[in-house]
């Protein structure tokens, strides 16, 4: 894989608002970012697309991809439901001249960064709380508490790997965040 524009990847706790940062971000044009879609293993929630929030593929299809060294990075987060990111997908972006943005889980950003490290800047968003964190889960109303509880859960050990990352947001105030991740990519991309 031929190295092109930068890689953005921002981790976090589910929860923690990455992805409202994320979206943010995409809206500067400044930064000429592009949005990297992950593939996932699970079925379509509601108000999900094929091939704009994920590319969906069975199971199946998933561990072929994976045999083939087509990803980048993947994980199985629970049994059976893996998600990770196509290198055709990075190739698509850079293809266009633009950075690469991932909202992405934290093993998954950590793994991109060792295999990119110079052209990678992966920023841990930080909730305020472990507490902060379960009130916004639950605000959601997408999960059953058990689901809740095992992304607190995973929450803790994901916290930990905070300092492996090139730069921690503490989102306390969402604009706040915002702010602090619009001027850390701005400089990170010029």
């Amino acid at each position: 894989m031929s190295s092109g524009g930068k890689l953005i990847v921002f981790s976090a706790p589910s929860g923690s608002g990455k992805t409202t940062i994320v979206r943010h971000l995409l809206g500067k044009e400044d930064l000429n970012l592009e949005f990297s879609i992950s593939a996932a293993s699970r079925e379509p929630r509601a108000q999900e697309i094929n091939g704009t929030d994920y590319y969906f593929i069975s199971t199946e299809d998933f561990k072929k991809h994976i045999k083939a060294e087509d990803f980048l990075e993947w994980e199985e987060v629970y049994r059976d439901n893996f998600y990770g990111t196509l290198k055709s997908e990075v190739e698509r972006i850079w293809a266009l001249g633009k950075n690469v943005i991932f909202d992405i889980d934290v093993a998954g950003g950590l793994r991109i960064k060792s295999k990119f490290p110079k052209e990678t800047l992966a920023v841990f968003v930080k909730p305020p709380s472990i507490d902060e964190l379960k009130i916004r889960l639950k605000k959601r109303s997408t999960e059953t508490d058990d689901k809740i509880n095992m992304r607190i859960a995973k929450a803790s050990v994901e916290l930990a790997t905070a300092p492996q990352f090139d730069v921690i947001i503490k989102n306390y105030d969402l604009e706040t965040a915002k702010a602090e991740a619009y001027e850390l990519v701005k400089n990170f991309v010029q």
